[in-house]
């Protein structure tokens, strides 16, 4: 399972913590991890300032079937790039926010990674991680059983 983070998530802690709290990108990453390891998964988490990055990333969990959760940051609102990526996933698919966009300025109410997106977690601080993680988990194991 991948944890794909976009622009700017690689200064949490020192970017405007107000907004993204106290926890760095490190803590965040090993968050997402060790609750992963304790849901049965293995995850590994990536960020990139590039684009491109977001786009090979998302078309590598497409050819191998892995579950992501994305948080797209500013690219959520104007990357059709990044959109038409999500779209061609063969797996499901959790767009995460640390904070709410829609509770922010008003060109941060759209996004166009949702339409294409399992479903969409936002507000929640990092918690909006661990959510995703253990809905991924819950979906895995319920197709599992089946």
């Amino acid at each position: 399972m991948l944890v794909i983070n976009g622009p700017n998530l690689g200064r949490l802690g020192a970017r405007e913590p107000g907004i993204y709290g106290t926890t760095t990108y490190a803590g965040l990453a090993d968050a997402c991890r060790t609750l992963g390891k304790e849901l049965g998964l293995d995850v590994e988490v990536r960020q990139s300032d590039a684009e491109s990055d977001l786009v090979h990333w998302l078309h590598e969990a497409a050819d191998l079937g892995l579950p992501v959760v994305l948080n797209p940051a500013a690219f959520t609102h104007y990357s059709y790039a990044v959109r038409d990526a999500v779209a061609q996933r063969t797996a499901p698919l959790i767009e995460v926010h640390l904070s709410n966009p829609h509770a922010r300025e008003e060109f941060r109410h759209r996004s166009v990674v949702s339409p294409v997106a399992s479903g969409t977690i936002a507000g929640l601080g990092i918690d909006s991680y661990r959510l995703a993680l253990s809905q991924l988990a819950a979906q895995l194991h319920a197709d599992s059983a089946r």
